[in-house]
């Protein structure tokens, strides 16, 4: 991501502008973050297809931080991906 601007924060909600970010990544996060039973939902749209921003929003359940969510899902994809990244140079 090239930066993050915080829309809006709270107690269990965040919403924050991913610029840099396409569909690509978005969809992948979005996906990780739905699998946590602490989110009630994590959604993003990008208003324009070439020069939009995508919003991404995350509404936890009660006295459940959004951050900490998001932080859980980005450890998730990072995990994840340095996992393939060693079984793809394990191939000869």
């Amino acid at each position: 991501m090239e930066d993050i601007e915080i829309l809006k924060t709270n107690k269990t909600e965040l919403e924050f502008v991913a610029s840099g970010e396409t569909h690509t990544f978005c969809n992948v996060l979005r996906h990780y973050l739905m699998e946590d039973p602490n989110v009630d939902y994590a959604v993003y749209g990008i208003d324009h297809p070439i020069i939009g921003k995508p919003i991404f929003t995350i509404k936890t359940k009660k006295r459940n931080s959004p951050k900490t969510a998001l932080l859980k899902a980005l450890d998730k994809i990072k995990e994840n991906t340095n996992e393939f990244k060693t079984l793809v140079e394990d191939i000869s």
